[in-house]
């Protein structure tokens, strides 16, 4: 047994007494070498390093003198039991702190060990009673006694405590942490100050190989590569240094025995002894592989989601086919790919009604946009680059041409030595009819196309081509439409005895369809002109066949020569007719009972009907709820003229009434629809206010006057079509127009030759005078015998030759063809042989019957009388 003297020389450390009394007890050695230098003079008393186990647990010294009290107390004895040394010194430890009902034993203990006996053994103890009476706190303590003898050879002890409590508490402490770290499922590592691993749990020895033994001493460039581990050497250092932990660190590299990259998610924290110095850091690593792909495929779809809306956004705006293959080409680059191409079917911009077809692929493609995110990288798959605009075609074997073939997306191989290296040829497919290809690339750098990114370019490919399909057909059916409007206007400038006129038609813009907006010139006998302008409501090839037809019906009624009024009564049934089943019986008879909206369609229309007669220069207005016309009198300012607007025709139930004005001559009539004055931006009043306003110059060219008006209104808006018809006001000269009345009686047939035979001679119409006068002969000498009153004879000459024969009877002549027996009835045989046309017409006060004859050197030829008479037989 060892011993140590009983007088301790006290160090200036608390915890120098308790390691140099345990220092002595481990190693007798040292206590003769410390008892040597003591007696030299010269001692060297050894201190535990920092982190040794008495920074873990409590242990206390005290010495017992031979009567049994306590005769020394360390520092370390009041931290544990809480009593200072000047009272704890000549207390006895048995009475102080045992349990009463252990005081016995203890003493008979404290008796044995007095004896010069060796003990050890777990006590319980009770702190003593505090001050204020307070019960003190209970322990239990494990006690090595050792006896020992004074400087006078009386037997006393040195008792070493350790508190059993804190005992337990490390023993816990082990057992977790060995739990922890040993059934962790993360990778756990215990890094030391110089960065190499001390300890590895199973979980990281299964990912990186061998048991966990193999990996201590090792550092992070063991594990991963270089510029990787030099970060994570830099992020330790800095945890290592602060003390901050770190959070969610994401590393990557390989595990051995594959080329897989991994990714794992790393918590870095410091850890501490005992004493609170730093003894290396933890490694927590969580393998997030999956969950980073996870991650990528949940981005990839949100991004591909977020590329379907702004392609349904951005796509389709328009209805020009190359513009929506650029909007094609600014949604995915760069966002899906780096350079992209569109190529459509030639016949598709050259209006080809045949669809191309997938028997072959290698049909000519005009390349209509392309874009790059990589700034001079051309795109040539195969071959040259194409340039946008040219035209061409992929060969036959190219996976372009199959994939045009096929109707599905192909994978076209990358050039040697060129920056693309992924392609995609996806066909752009519309209503199982393929309309071209688009193209999209990636560059060396950038991640190839997968399954993901091929579905997306399928659909985004598909809804361009839907888009363009549709602006295809619309184009068509705006055209066919326009076609069919314009082929039911007025071809050329239009002519008209007395009138000059000019007109304008603009069609609505792509957007708004074609209109139902027309206007007509119609020659009427006695050189009079019909002028018409109307409006259909509606748009596209509908309200373009409902203008037809009520066009047809305007020239047919204008040339029964009906009243202004009474073609509007007509016009009104007929639109009645056109969406009712039946036509105008089905609409007059169904008049008072409600539509069926499966059956019947609405068509509304307006329209001005207006007739000038350039001999007295009066000109006769019917509306049917059209804007009014305009009048610019020379020298003054234009009007708009107070014609009563009626119904719209198709409404029916009321009459229209006519309005009859006198135009000066030189004077500016216009007509238009209300494309010309309103729009969204200005309202009607406005428009109109303006119309009026531009016409100050009546005098100009009609054409310059109808440039400076168009020029001059908001005509550019595209909202609805326009029309617009003006017409100067040229009435026929004095000397144009020979008129006479005659008696009723037989010498008049005479006189009207004779009449006749004259006025041609001063208009040097001395080649019409034979025929002229046969044909008068035959009209007066039918009024003679047929009709009532008396007879005018009237010769009017413009750009043909009219003759009118007036009388007050009611009955219309009838042409019939006459037997070869018959004597009679050839006269209106004769009179339809030799002249270019004839006709009649009622008037207020009875009919004119009339004939017109083309004038020499003209277009059409005179026919030979006895040619003629020759015939009749």
């Amino acid at each position: 047994m060892s011993e140590i003297p009983a007088k301790a020389t006290e160090s200036e450390d608390p915890s120098d007494g308790a390691r140099d009394q345990a220092d002595d007890v481990r190693n007798p050695a040292a206590v003769a070498a410390a008892h040597s230098g003591a007696a030299s003079g010269d001692a060297m008393w050894q201190s535990s390093p920092p982190g040794s186990i008495y920074d873990y647990i409590r242990v206390a010294s005290f010495s017992i003198s031979p009567g049994g009290l306590v005769d020394q107390w360390s520092l370390r004895a009041e931290q544990l039991f809480g009593v200072p040394a000047a009272r704890a010194v000549g207390m006895d430890p048995i009475e102080a702190f045992v349990d009463p009902d252990l005081r016995e034993r203890g003493q008979r203990k404290m008796a044995e060990i007095l004896d010069g006996r060796e003990w050890t053994g777990v006590v319980p103890f009770r702190m003593p009673d505090g001050p204020d009476g307070a019960r003190g706190e209970e322990g239990l303590a494990e006690v090595y006694v050792m006896p020992t003898r004074t400087a006078e050879g009386d037997r006393a002890a040195v008792c070493i405590v350790v508190d059993v409590r804190t005992l337990r508490s490390i023993e816990t402490d082990l057992a977790a942490s060995q739990a922890i770290f040993g059934q962790s499922p993360f990778g756990f590592l215990l890094i030391d100050n110089d960065l190499r691993v001390r300890r590895a749990n199973e979980r990281f020895a299964s990912v990186f190989g061998g048991s966990p033994d193999d990996h201590r001493g090792k550092g992070v460039h063991d594990y991963l590569p270089r510029g990787e581990a030099e970060r994570v050497s830099a992020t330790l250092r800095r945890v290592l240094e602060s003390g901050q932990s770190i959070t969610d660190m994401h590393v990557t590299g390989h595990v051995p025995d594959s080329e897989e990259r991994r990714h794992w998610s790393v918590n870095l924290y410091r850890v501490h002894g005992g004493s609170g110095r730093p003894i290396g850091i933890a490694w927590l690593g969580t393998d997030i592989t999956a969950r980073r792909a996870a991650a990528r495929e949940a981005a990839a779809a949100r991004r591909n989601l977020a590329l379907l809306n702004e392609a349904g956004a951005r796509i389709g705006n328009s209805l020009d086919l190359e513009t929506t293959a650029r909007e094609l080409l600014d949604v995915v680059v760069p966002g899906f790919c780096d350079l992209a191409t569109v190529d459509l079917y030639q016949g598709l911009l050259t209006r080809d009604e045949t669809p191309p077809g997938r028997a072959d692929g290698s049909a000519e493609l005009r390349r209509v946009a392309f874009a790059s995110a990589v700034s001079g990288v051309p795109f040539g798959v195969s071959g040259e680059p194409v340039e946008v605009g040219a035209v061409h075609h992929f060969p036959f074997n190219s996976p372009c041409a199959d994939a045009l073939r096929t109707a599905r997306p192909r994978a076209v191989p990358p050039e040697d030595g060129g920056l693309v290296q992924s392609t995609l040829a996806v066909p752009m497919v519309a209503h199982d009819t393929v309309v071209g290809l688009a193209q999209f690339a990636r560059t060396k750098g950038s991640e190839p196309f997968g399954d993901r990114d091929r579905d997306l370019a399928v659909e985004l490919a598909a809804r361009a081509a839907v888009c363009i399909d549709n602006a295809r057909l619309y184009r068509r059916e705006h055209e066919r439409a326009l076609i069919l409007q314009r082929s039911l206007l007025p071809p050329g400038d239009p002519e008209a005895s007395g009138l000059d006129i000019a007109c304008r038609y603009l069609p609505g813009n792509a957007a708004t369809e074609v209109g139902g907006d027309w206007f007509d010139v119609i020659e009427l006998p006695g050189h009079r002109t019909a002028l018409v302008v109307g409006d259909v409501m509606g748009r596209g090839l509908r309200a373009a066949v409902a203008m037809g037809e009520l066009r047809t019906a305007v020239r047919t009624l204008a040339l029964l020569d009906l009243e202004p009024a009474e073609v509007l009564s007509a016009l009104d049934e007929i639109a009645r007719g056109l969406g009712t089943p039946g036509g105008v019986q089905g609409a007059t008879r169904t008049a008072r009972q409600p539509r069926d909206a499966d059956l019947s369609e609405v068509y509304l229309a307006t329209c001005v009907y207006a007739v000038y007669d350039s001999v007295t220069r009066r000109c006769t207005f019917a509306n049917a709820g059209h804007l009014p016309p305009v009048l610019v009198e020379p020298g003054e300012p234009a009007l708009m003229l107070d014609v009563p607007p009626g119904m719209p025709l198709g409404v029916g139930g009321e009459p229209f009434e006519e309005v009859e004005v006198e135009l000066p001559e030189g004077a500016l009539l216009a007509l238009y629809t209300d494309g010309l004055v309103e729009s969204r931006d200005h309202p009607l009043d406005e428009g109109l206010q303006a119309f009026v306003g531009a016409l100050t110059d009546p005098a100009r060219q009609l054409e310059d006057v109808c440039d400076h008006v168009l020029n001059t209104l908001d005509t550019h808006h595209g909202e609805d079509d326009i029309a617009l018809l003006m017409a100067r006001v040229q009435g026929l000269p004095a000397e144009s127009v020979g008129d006479w009345t005659l008696p009723r009686e037989p010498r008049s047939v005479g006189r009207a030759r004779e009449y006749a035979r004259g006025q041609l001679l001063s208009w040097d119409l001395e080649a019409l005078v034979d025929t002229t006068e046969l044909l008068v002969s035959e009209l007066v000498t039918n009024a003679l015998r047929y009709g009532e009153g008396e007879i005018r004879l009237r010769l009017l000459l413009d750009r043909t030759l009219v003759c009118e024969v007036w009388d007050s009877g009611l009955v219309q002549p009838r042409r019939r063809r006459a037997r070869d027996t018959d004597e009679g009835g050839r006269g209106l045989q004769l009179v339809g042989l030799l002249s270019a046309a004839w006709g009649s017409r009622r008037t207020p006060r009875g009919k004119t019957v009339w004939f017109e004859l083309p004038l020499p050197g003209g277009e059409s030829s005179l026919t030979d009388p006895a040619e003629a008479l020759l015939s009749l037989f």
